[in-house]
């Protein structure tokens, strides 16, 4: 194959190496990339420098594109692009970027299955901060204790926007708290997911306010260990961006975080999604 992999941790990641740059864009390294995202969960380009409209490009030939955007960013690119950045004169509401810098999974809270993948590359690279981290959730599932594994069977959290920014709350001007907090849907989903191929995932994240049932202390307490337990280092990785850094990992089946950066380094990411083509079920 023109395209190889070079597996960066045990249970997560793969690097991308190629001899002609072309060979990225072919149909078969397409279907070869999106396998490898569904086996690896996170797959990184370096440098690879793409255009807004390699990156469709590279999008569209693994899946049917979504939009996830925010009507507040004024973007003057492509409107499929999501432009993610602090800098004030494209976000002027910079809440659902910040909300980021904890970890969630994309399109949890919306009505249609969450996105299959996410696609991030790098326009501009902060000196310092700004690394993404990713944590396997099918990993994290599969090396529970068995006895645990079945205790969390048939437990649903549930999920809004508003516990996913409740760690910011008090950061978002009053006179527009209410409705920052609000968008989205309040959704109920399985802790377990099993996917259509099988494979089982833990649905976690900042999204997840409580479970189901059971007390709240006792709920939110199981869902801080589940977000510990997934996002420890043999789980987990850290990518530190380079500019023309291109990264797509499996929103599946993984959290993600931005580590905490200065707005004033004006740190870019273009993002696109895959849709999903499966809702979360137990």
């Amino acid at each position: 194959m023109a395209i190889r992999f070079e597996n960066i941790k045990e249970f997560i990641g793969s690097r991308v190496v190629w001899d002609d740059r072309e060979d990225i864009f072919t149909p078969e390294a397409a279907a070869a990339i999106r396998a490898k995202v569904e086996e690896r969960t996170v797959v990184v380009f370096p440098e690879l420098n793409l255009t807004d409209a390699e990156q469709l490009r590279i999008t569209e030939a693994m899946g049917e594109k979504v939009r996830l955007t925010n009507k507040t960013n004024v973007q003057d690119n492509d409107e499929d692009i999501y432009q993610v950045t602090l800098d004030p004169r494209i976000n002027p509401q910079p809440e659902y970027v910040l909300g980021t810098f904890f970890w969630h999974m994309d399109g949890i809270t919306v009505d249609m299955p969450p996105p299959f993948a996410t696609l991030l590359s790098c326009r501009i690279a902060p000196d310092k901060g700004g690394e993404t981290e990713f944590a396997s959730t099918y990993a994290a599932y599969e090396g529970l204790p068995e006895d645990e594994k079945q205790a969390l069977e048939g437990l649903k959290a549930v999920h809004s926007v508003k516990a996913s920014l409740s760690p910011i709350a008090d950061a978002i001007p009053e006179k527009h708290r209410d409705r920052v907090l609000g968008i989205g849907l309040v959704k109920e989903h399985p802790l377990v997911w099993t996917h259509e191929s099988g494979r089982k995932s833990l649905v976690i994240g900042t999204t997840a306010d409580h479970i189901v049932g059971m007390p709240i202390p006792a709920g939110r307490a199981l869902l801080v260990r589940l977000q510990e337990w997934a996002a420890q280092p043999a789980y987990s990785l850290r990518h530190k961006w380079t500019k023309g850094d291109f990264v797509i990992w499996d929103n599946t089946g993984a959290m993600h975080r931005a580590i905490p950066y200065d707005q004033s380094t004006g740190r870019m990411m273009h993002r696109t999604s895959i849709a999903g083509t499966e809702a979360v079920a137990a």
